[in-house]
């Protein structure tokens, strides 16, 4: 709906706070939650152009992994053996976090994940992952190609990892969990339209509220280049899809499987039904951008891999499926730092399809930087800082 100038006079108001999130998605509601933990008193408004959880954080399969996308190997080769351990230590403490919380209210399933693979080389890496990943005391046992199919009614994977940890969860309800929690007041369908230094803070803006606060976080994902466009080069819009089946007669799934190199997942829900996503990898071409669309290829492939891996889901009806736009960061790992121009306002960004594993505990980063005198643990592993010997592309 569009507003005249002469509404827009009238209507327009101004309201103020101590802090403004901007992105009510997991990582914006963990922030807001942690911030009224720091400080009750604190007034704190949380802003999302759509719904709560409109976006990636209310799209996805709610698998809350340890680690990175990518298995332990790879992360060592990627990141160095180090930093690997710091990130899976982050995640088991976004896990933690998580686990504390009233688990009936979104859903919690402690069943443990399954990384799956799906041919020799990823079988391999899954093996040879396993000493490092116990000599960093991550509980994972090694699982070979008989049981892995046994325990899944499955056929055509090799090897599996099963991680005790993995878990589950309903992730829309987990981010209204949040929200409720944090006494913050919540401004729906609220577009930003301009962030800027304010006097002694930060003024945003939409087309209904000019708001002022003492300090805010931009946690928008991947949209995050519409409010601050200077921090494109710092994050691609991304699009996943998913479908859902009509309930299975059984529970053949007890753990959410990761396979492919994390290309494919499923889960199974308590009522039967079965989530599926990914085929991403074979058409990277036009699997990006904002669009909320399902395409038939790749809607095809999800399906097509279900069937054969899965031969028991070939009359299962598929019942809904939808897309959603994740943010992915140059080298695969969130994103954290100061808005250029407003040294008061953080972002958080690029969590490559894995903001479940991270976001909890990434809100609990983001409210402790504004509150703590000094840097808290773990910020260097995500700061944008990283970046300035070398010019990313995502």
């Amino acid at each position: 709906m569009t507003v005249s100038i002469w509404q827009q006079a009238h209507r327009r108001r101004t309201v103020a706070y101590d802090v403004v999130v901007v992105g009510g998605g997991i990582v914006g509601c963990a922030t807001a939650f942690w911030l009224h933990r720091h400080d009750p008193s604190l007034g704190v408004a949380i802003l999302d152009a759509g719904a709560l959880g409109s976006g990636a954080s209310g799209r996805n399969a709610g698998f809350v992994l340890l680690g990175t996308h990518k298995d332990y190997l790879t992360a060592i080769h990627d990141y160095g053996e180090r930093t690997a351990h710091r990130l899976w230590q982050f995640t088991r403490e976004n896990r933690r976090l998580i686990a504390e919380l009233n688990g009936d209210a979104f859903g919690w399933r402690e069943q443990g994940s399954l990384t799956v693979a799906g041919d020799k080389d990823e079988d391999d890496r899954l093996r040879r992952a396993l000493p490092y990943m116990r000599a960093a005391g991550i509980p994972a046992v090694y699982l070979g190609p008989s049981e892995t199919m046994e325990r899944l009614r499955a056929r055509g994977f090799r090897g599996s990892l099963y991680c005790t940890s993995g878990a589950a969860v309903d992730p829309l309800r987990l981010v209204r969990h949040l929200a409720s929690q944090s006494a913050a007041d919540v401004y729906t369908y609220h577009r930003v339209t301009d962030v800027a230094s304010g006097e002694g803070g930060v003024s945003l803006k939409t087309e209904r509220l000019n708001l002022r606060a003492d300090s805010a976080v931009l946690a928008t994902g991947a949209y995050l280049p519409r409010i601050v466009p200077s921090l494109q080069r710092f994050v691609r819009p991304v699009r996943a899809q998913m479908l859902a089946t009509h309930p299975a007669p059984d529970q053949f799934l007890a753990s959410p499987v990761y396979s492919h190199d994390g290309y494919f997942y499923v889960r199974q829900l308590e009522n039967g039904a079965i989530l599926a996503g990914g085929g991403r990898h074979r058409h990277r071409e036009t699997e990006v951008g904002y669009e909320d669309a399902t395409t038939p290829a790749v809607q095809a492939d999800i399906e097509r891999y279900l069937h054969t891996h899965f031969p028991w889901t070939t009359n299962l009806r598929v019942e809904s499926r939808w897309s959603g736009t994740m943010g992915f960061s140059p080298d695969h790992r969130p994103i954290i730092g100061t808005v250029p121009g407003c040294s008061d306002c953080l972002f958080a960004t690029g969590f490559t399809g894995h903001g479940m594993g991270f976001g909890v505990r990434m809100g609990q980063l983001l409210a402790d930087s504004l509150y703590l005198e000094e840097q808290p643990n773990a910020y260097d592993l995500f700061h944008v800082s990283r970046f300035e010997s070398r010019s990313p592309a995502a």
